[in-house]
């Protein structure tokens, strides 16, 4: 190769390599100011916060101050009546001829009633599931006043919860005033607390949109919101009618009137 012809090619790789080294600083330089990125394992994944996006997902139900005051209410009004009749069932247990403070007669009598065989629908005294199962009432009220809202399939089983309590309450209705032949003040009193929550949660539910009922009836369940406390009543003057005219003979020599 001619002198010439090496001292231009010569050159032209110096220049090449210079270019070269320039683009390599360039990149080192680039990545060294770029933020790093941080691995996230999966399990560390999954204890990320939800985003907005996926909570957007969760449909969540509010319930108003009044309905929160009205579950604390009614529930600690069931739950002090199993808390009693529960006090009753010991005293009765450790002496069994003692009487209750609630045996006001032959047919208005705790101790007829929980010494029966309905007293004890599981093999264990029925006013243990009320001092269990009231308490979620009183916690969800406060929640509520607290500003928790719950998420649509927690108001559903919640609901179903009542439905199975009123279901309860109607079987023991049957079986005191058919079966038993005897009132109990005390079971009467948590009877009548779970009447008003089972209304008020059905029309709750209708209304708000996680119970599904017919489109036509929507309207319905808005208005009958506001007038659930009526249904209750005239729910509980039903059943009181049916054991005024059951037991009509009794009340009538009970108040001195035959």
């Amino acid at each position: 190769m001619a002198p010439a012809a090496r001292w231009v090619l010569y050159g032209n790789l110096t220049d090449a390599r210079e270019i070269f080294v320039a683009l390599g600083v360039a990149l080192a330089t680039a990545s060294s100011m770029a933020p790093a990125t941080r691995k996230v394992s999966r399990h560390r994944a999954r204890l990320e916060p939800m985003t907005s996006e996926k909570a957007a997902k969760m449909p969540t139900t509010e319930a108003s101050r009044g309905f929160a005051l009205l579950l604390i209410a009614a529930g600690m009004m069931g739950w002090l009546a199993s808390f009693l009749l529960t006090l009753d069932r010991f005293r009765v247990a450790s002496s069994p001829d003692e009487k209750l403070s609630c045996d006001v007669a032959t047919f208005i009598s705790c101790k007829s009633v929980m010494l029966s065989e309905q007293a004890a629908l599981f093999g264990f005294p029925n006013p243990l599931i009320g001092i269990a199962t009231f308490m979620a009432p009183i916690v969800v009220g406060f929640a509520i006043l607290a500003g928790a809202r719950f998420a649509n399939w927690f108001w559903q089983l919640f609901f179903v919860g009542h439905a199975l309590a009123l279901v309860f309450v109607l079987w023991l209705f049957n079986a005191a005033v058919f079966e038993i032949g005897s009132l109990c003040p005390y079971c009467m009193v948590a009877w009548a607390a779970v009447i008003p929550l089972f209304w008020q949660l059905l029309t709750h539910g209708a209304r708000e949109g996680y119970l599904p009922v017919p489109a036509k009836s929507i309207n319905f369940f808005f208005k009958a919101y506001d007038w659930a406390w009526l249904v209750s009543l005239v729910f509980a003057l039903v059943l009181a009618t049916i054991i005024a005219i059951e037991f009509w003979n009794l009340w009538l020599a009970f108040f001195n009137l035959i």
